[in-house]
């Protein structure tokens, strides 16, 4: 019989957290993944593991495991994958190792546990019945932009991680963004001694964040955005004007209060008419 592919999710902070049925499945792998094996070492010792081999599978190794994965596996040995805090393949190594098994037709199985996403998202007070998790937004130029203005205009309870010495500025790059009365929490060292759930506006966040040295890695989660309020007829209708006025044919201006207003294009179009050319 074949083997199996197992992600098994890790304590984000508190070994305590740990549960025994990954212990147990720790116990009977021949390979363990791991992304630091001082750090999953440290783990494993606290659960009582020996014995069972350690591997570096990260960011940049990860796709050169997976030929020994697959030779594993193909042996009839089951093969784990652990990251240093959390569930792996979320933000973090895993996702292309279970590309390459379940390709390859092999079993793929998980032990679920600890994420600092799902901890932060029903901590914080926000909506939890529909949210979004978004990750690491890009660091920087066009395209963090256009992320966070996605963000911004999402409905539902969106999630973040960010790393503590660039938490401030995407805080304050949310605020442009959202508006500074947008709701936030902002959590950090979540499960550990030090645990925090700070919870405000953009602003607010802000301010605090220029008081404090952050540390730890960020959980932001931000309260959904609110329901466009629909323009009026009079609200369109000025826009229109002001469109027409800069020298936009009748085309193009509709196209662009369609977009500042969110009103349907039928709407616009029908006022549009009845403006004298």
């Amino acid at each position: 019989m074949s083997g199996r592919l197992v992600l098994v999710s890790t304590p984000i902070g508190n070994l305590g957290d740990l549960p025994p049925r990954a212990v147990e499945t720790l116990k009977a792998c021949a390979l363990i993944c791991c992304e630091d094996t001082r750090h999953s070492g440290k783990l494993l010792s606290y659960a009582g593991v020996s014995g069972v081999r350690l591997a570096v599978a990260n960011e940049h190794t990860e796709v050169a495991r997976t030929g020994e994965v697959l030779g594993l596996l193909a042996d009839g040995h089951d093969v784990a994958i652990v990251t240093d805090a959390g569930t792996p393949g979320i933000s973090d190594p895993g996702a292309r190792l279970v590309r390459a098994a379940v390709d390859a037709g092999y079993v793929v199985s998980a032990v679920p546990g600890p994420a600092a996403l799902v901890m932060a998202l029903v901590v914080s007070g926000f909506d939890t019945s529909r949210f979004v998790f978004e990750g690491f937004v890009p660091r920087s130029g066009r395209e963090r932009t256009e992320r966070l203005a996605e963000v911004a205009a999402e409905r539902r309870t969106v999630i973040l991680y960010e790393a503590p010495h660039r938490v401030a500025r995407t805080v304050a790059d949310l605020g442009t963004a959202c508006g500074s009365e947008r709701q936030v929490a902002l959590t950090r060292e979540l499960t550990k001694k030090f645990e925090e759930v700070w919870r405000g506006t953009l602003a607010e966040a802000a301010v605090h964040l220029a008081t404090i040295e952050p540390r730890g890695e960020y959980v932001i989660v931000l309260n959904g955005a609110p329901p466009a309020v629909e323009a009026d007829d009079e609200a369109i209708v000025a826009a229109l004007h002001a469109a027409l006025g800069g020298g936009a044919d009748r085309r193009t201006a509709i196209a662009t209060v369609m977009e500042q207003t969110g009103a349907a294009k039928r709407r616009v179009y029908d006022l549009a008419l009845q403006i004298p050319r």
